[in-house]
């Protein structure tokens, strides 16, 4: 990678990190994009090379912590997959507490209103978690861990509305409901059940 963008990637970071800083801090609501290039020590206009509102700096707030779980699953090679959702579950619910109940409440309301979001190719929160675990279950099916008549988009479906739904609690309670311990309690009770007929045994 050449300086300019090694220049322009740390830019685009600086912003990131300085909209995450407010929305944590002050809400999604009461910033806006003048804020954000303040704290970030750039120019307003510097803004709108990276984006083109607002509102767009709020995916990419999950792009680096979510990727790294993508990284982390691709390691537990020879690890069951029940192991592989869990500890995907864990670490997804984890960087959502990291980044703050107001980062949280703008996904959902994201997911809730999706016209309040660019239609890019992966430009939504919601699409780009519902792609990432139905790549998790495709790989299984691949690799031999779930059977091939496994119902990948349906599962998919089944438990992406979970985790959301732990999402939503936790920003309807203000706070109280505790996402990050009601995954890891979803997890010993259900995963086995949900995926259990299509786990393939050995001699299958």
């Amino acid at each position: 990678m050449n300086k300019r963008k090694l220049t322009a990637q740390k830019t685009k970071r600086k912003l990131i990190t300085a909209g995450l800083e407010l929305i944590k801090e002050k809400g999604f609501d009461a910033i806006n994009v003048e804020d954000i290039t303040k704290k970030a020590g750039v120019a307003k206009g510097t803004f709108y090379i990276y984006f083109k509102r607002k509102e767009d700096i709020v995916l990419d707030i999950s792009r680096v912590p979510f990727g790294e779980i993508a990284d982390e699953l691709e390691k537990m090679e020879g690890s069951a997959i029940t192991e592989k959702l869990r500890h995907y579950f864990h670490r997804f619910m984890e960087c959502v507490e990291s980044c703050g109940i107001n980062v949280c409440r703008q996904w959902t309301k994201d997911v809730l209103d999706p016209n309040n979001v660019p239609d890019t190719k992966d430009g939504r929160k919601w699409k780009y978690d519902f792609e990432m675990l139905k790549g998790i279950l495709e790989n299984a099916v691949l690799k031999g861990e779930l059977k091939s008549n496994a119902p990948v988009e349906l599962l998919t479906h089944i438990i992406i509305s979970e985790l959301y739904g732990m999402m939503t609690c936790w920003c309807m309670s203000d706070g109280e409901f505790e996402p990050l311990d009601w995954t890891d309690r979803f997890c010993e009770i259900q995963i086995q059940p949900i995926l259990g007929k299509f786990i393939k045994n050995d001699g299958e």
